[in-house]
């Protein structure tokens, strides 16, 4: 192991013929070397966890092998931390109309693996809990920007299955969602007055799902207030002190309903609910999401991006 400008080093490999540097620093957090390029959008094995560090954003991929999203995430100007304990992009709860699949995604023991293009996939297996298997792929496509594809295989016939990915934020009190209201399209803001807990169905259709009883099953029942319609699957939370701004999107076919706490409320969180469909035995179904922080987003860049993230994940 060589070591590198980057704080005390605990991984150093070549890349093509980068060598990448991901680590710790003297105080125990997260430093990183940050070379741009195609070189700084891969993962590095640390042992069973994957560490990143984009020039962007820097953090770990499954912490301590936990099957779980992105935790430890800094913003690598500010220094910032960005992620909550529960992390960004992680898979909880597991659903369908007739059935809650454990207490969530990240208790159900997965594996992961490096793949040779600097992506990582965690493969979650059927079990006597859980009727279906799960493959998860995580890519960087831009130094700010995590894509992930959620894959399921089931075993048996499942009537509206549904994902839901979860995001924790340090801060970013400030959410809203991309929704339709009597002004037309826009980022609906998500106030007290509105209910603790919101969800922005895609249809009526949707409605019908979310209201099936599947909210009610323990650990945590939950009584979502329905909001108007989704404009398109994307949300953002904002940071006033930093500028900071996150998205949360999905391609409009693979989300039902965008869920958020109020506005300043403590989980700080937003929630994508994927799939949402029945499936039979033996099918296979994909989703496609993405997590973009960045700063300076406004509104129109944000629906912009959206657009052009729908328009590219087909």
């Amino acid at each position: 192991m060589k070591n590198c400008l980057c704080g005390k080093v605990i991984v150093a490999v070549l890349v093509g013929r980068a060598l990448v540097c991901v680590g710790r620093g003297a105080e125990g957090g997260l430093a990183g070397a940050g070379r741009g390029g195609a070189a700084a959008l891969r993962f590095v094995a640390d042992g069973k966890q994957f560490l990143f560090d984009t020039g962007s954003l820097r953090g770990i991929l499954r912490q301590g092998d936990r099957s779980a999203g992105l935790a430890e995430v800094v913003e690598a100007q500010s220094g910032v931390k960005v992620s909550a304990s529960l992390g960004l992009f992680s898979h909880y709860r597991l659903l369908d109309a007739d059935a809650r699949y454990g207490p969530a995604a990240w208790d159900w023991k997965s594996d992961a693996r490096l793949l040779p293009d600097g992506s990582v996939e965690a493969r979650w297996a059927a079990d006597e809990k859980h009727p279906f298997d799960l493959a998860v792929l995580y890519r960087f496509s831009s130094a700010n920007a995590l894509d992930v594809t959620s894959t399921v295989t089931v075993r048996k016939d499942l009537r509206k299955f549904e994902s839901f990915l979860a995001s924790y934020f340090a801060g970013f009190d400030q959410s809203f969602v991309y929704a339709k209201d009597a002004d037309g399209a826009r980022f609906v803001p998500t106030p007290i007055e509105s209910g603790a807990w919101q969800m922005f169905p895609r249809d009526d259709d949707a409605v019908k799902i979310i209201r099936d009883g599947r909210w009610r099953r323990e650990p945590n029942p939950v009584d979502w207030t329905i909001r108007p319609q989704l404009a398109g699957a994307l949300a953002m939370r904002r940071d006033g002190k930093t500028g900071l701004t996150a998205l949360v999107m999905a391609r409009p076919e693979d989300c039902f309903a965008i869920s958020t706490p109020y506005s300043g409320e403590g989980h700080r969180s937003l929630y994508l609910s994927l799939f949402g469909r029945d499936l039979k035995a033996g099918a296979t179904a994909t989703a496609r999401s993405r997590l973009v922080i960045g700063r300076e987003i406004s509104e129109k860049k944000a629906v912009e991006m959206y657009e052009a993230y729908v328009k590219g994940a087909q």
